[in-house]
């Protein structure tokens, strides 16, 4: 089989994006509209998650928290789990690890952006906007990390 042949067999498409968690908490509103300047704290966690589902289908789920505090308070809280299913068929599993783990989220993150900046308006403060995240750089850092781990396993041993 040709090089050609085998790229031919080879099948990623999108067959459905949707949110699977979605919160949002304001635990000090309507206070918190009435002070003045803001100036909050906010800390993103973000983490991927693969599951196959059947066939060729893969669940791909971006998880994204976010939480605003000032003096140690809480102002909101988001959580959001923003999901893929998508149909990949034909790649060696290196190559599937790298799809699952940098490309579908790549996919999924303006779906997962959008909808945080609007609950976060629509639960009545500032625009928030989320800068562009490099899948690829967090994956492969991710890969490293596996790396040494397994590298410092095997010196204890």
């Amino acid at each position: 089989m040709t090089d050609q042949e085998k790229d031919a067999e080879k099948r990623l498409m999108v067959a459905k994006i949707y949110l699977k968690d979605f919160s949002f908490e304001s635990p000090r509103s309507p206070s918190i509209f009435r002070q003045g300047d803001w100036k909050p704290q906010t800390n993103l966690n973000l983490r991927s998650a693969h599951t196959p589902v059947e066939d060729d289908h893969h669940e791909v789920v971006l998880t994204i928290t976010i939480e605003a505090k000032e003096e140690d308070k809480t102002c909101f809280l988001v959580e959001l789990q923003q999901a893929g299913l998508f149909e990949i068929a034909g790649y060696d599993d290196e190559e599937l690890q790298a799809i699952v783990g940098s490309y579908c989220p790549n996919i999924l993150f303006p779906y997962a952006r959008e909808a945080i900046a609007s609950i976060i308006q629509k639960g009545g403060f500032p625009e928030f906007v989320m800068q562009p995240i490099n899948f690829d750089a967090l994956y492969m850092q991710s890969k490293q990390q596996q790396v040494a781990a397994a590298a410092e396993v095997t010196e204890k041993h």
